[in-house]
């Protein structure tokens, strides 16, 4: 299916050769796809009919694909900025392209359309490729899925850790930042604005840099690197270096330094984790101990999940819906999604603060906890103390199998309910730990061997005795199979 070059030539469902005159334009072609179309016109006059890749059954009908469209066009570059010729791709779908509650509730003209933004991306154009290759396509409805499954939008200096070449090559580019299109500009539509995030494509290396440090500040440094980017953000597929193999003086002089004066704006992960209260026998009664592997612990209340989902700036909220599932066999481990913090450091959210009174909140004191972690998710325990907790700022762990969540703060964290006197408490299947910044310097002391995983031998476990304080770095099959 092709969009046509205006109302005569009609449009995405219109069908071919059915009423397209230009009487039965309006129905035919829904006004919020007409909206997002006529940006890319602006950007392509010359290219009225893109090569598009379509959902063959639509969501709203039951089909598995959110994403009506994605249209692909070819962009020259710009030789003079040093831009290399590319294929760019814009999705269909994500915003509300029909005004009639089918996909999106129809909330006024006021605000976002639908979730607020489309996808993009930039592919390098291969010598002598004439046609764009479609994985891209299928990485899109990927993302889309997620957000439709989980209700949480991407921002501009998200990343997204996916674990497998992006093309299903051997391709280092296995990760994604998300960013504002350099070129596409907001659009206003019948129903709400719609903005453009822009996918690129980066190595392990510098999303664990993005992580360690900010999204943001990474995407700045790839756009200096014309082969890992440039101005534009373009991924090129077949680039086999990171920014710091290509800069070694990038690594110390911006990012090192970076998270020595800034810390890490990272303020959660989705993760495999687990934890559990060793306070108490397992024989009391079934809310004592939070969450033991092999047991249901009750679901976190309304005010939790809206206590979470404020630290995580309406990412990571605590519901039953399942992370975005592999794409195909190759790639086991899914989607993560690391989110950016809230503005301030805070775990009260003004609005359900004054629905609930957190006085009336359920606290359980623990005298004793055993966290539990994959090895992915505690390579991440030094970022949590180093990068957060010692600039006065919180993390938080959110598991990806069920409603667990862990959240460390430091002492100056408002909102919290783990205090100095009493630094394990919980809600429910949520536990924080307050940890003084004397107690942060012993740790990662302790856990220094976290940052070399190529000797690391699991399982692994690390106690502080005198805190009551275990942790353990456990096999990915323990959360995998909870029963065994």
């Amino acid at each position: 299916v092709r969009p046509g070059g205006g109302p005569p030539a009609g449009g995405p469902g219109s069908g071919s050769g059915s009423g397209s005159g230009s009487g039965s334009f309006p129905s035919l072609f829904p006004p919020g796809l007409h909206g997002i179309y006529g940006e890319c016109r602006r950007l392509y006059p010359d290219q009225p009919n893109p090569l598009q890749v379509t959902a063959i059954l639509k969501y709203w009908l039951g089909g598995p694909d959110p994403l009506d469209y994605v249209s692909m066009y070819r962009n020259l570059g710009n030789p003079a900025l040093n831009v290399p010729e590319h294929w760019h791709y814009v999705s269909f779908g994500l915003s509300d392209l029909y005004g009639d509650n089918r996909v999106h509730e129809f909330t006024g003209t006021d605000g976002p359309s639908g979730f607020g933004f489309e996808l993009t991306f930039r592919l390098k154009r291969e010598t002598g490729e004439s046609a764009p290759p479609t994985w891209p396509a299928e990485l899109m409805q990927g993302l889309a899925r997620y957000v439709f499954q989980s209700e949480n939008t991407f921002c501009s200096g998200d990343h997204v850790s996916w674990h497998s070449p992006l093309d299903n090559s051997e391709s280092r580019i296995q990760h994604m930042l998300l960013t504002e299109d350099p070129q596409m500009q907001p659009v206003q539509t019948p129903f709400g604005v719609v903005t453009f995030l822009q996918i690129v494509g980066v190595c392990t290396e510098e999303l664990h840099a993005a992580q360690q440090w900010n999204g943001q500040g990474i995407l700045e440094l790839l756009r200096t690197v014309p082969v890992a980017g440039g101005p534009w953000l373009i991924t090129d597929m077949r680039r086999g270096e990171t920014i710091f193999e290509i800069d070694p003086h990038l690594q110390q002089e911006r990012v090192d330094k970076g998270i020595e004066t800034d810390g890490s704006n990272l303020s959660g992960v989705s993760a495999k984790c687990a934890w559990d209260d060793l306070s108490r026998p397992p024989e009391d009664d079934e809310d004592s101990r939070s969450i033991c592997i092999g047991t249901q612990p009750r679901r976190l209340s309304g005010k939790e999940t809206e206590q979470i989902r404020e630290t995580l700036r309406r990412g990571l909220e605590i519901n039953s819906k399942p992370v975005l599932p592999p794409i195909n066999a190759q790639r086991q481990n899914g989607l993560n999604l690391d989110r950016a913090p809230s503005r301030k450091d805070s775990l009260e959210s003004e609005s359900s603060a004054a629905i609930i009174p957190h006085e009336l909140i359920r606290t359980r004191q623990l005298e004793s906890v055993h966290l539990k972690f994959n090895q992915e998710s505690g390579a991440l325990i030094p970022l949590c103390l180093r990068g957060r907790l010692l600039h006065g700022r919180h993390f938080t762990y959110k598991s990806i199998t069920g409603d667990t969540a862990i959240t460390f703060v430091s002492t100056g964290v408002e909102g919290a309910f783990a205090t100095e006197e009493h630094p394990y408490a919980a809600h429910g299947p949520w536990l924080q730990i307050l940890l003084t910044e004397e107690f942060v310097e012993r740790m990662l002391e302790d856990l220094e061997d976290l940052n070399s995983p190529e000797e690391f031998k699991l399982p692994k476990e690390y106690s502080w005795p005198e805190k009551k304080l275990k942790v353990s770095i456990l096999p990915d099959a323990v959360f995998d199979n909870p029963l065994h």
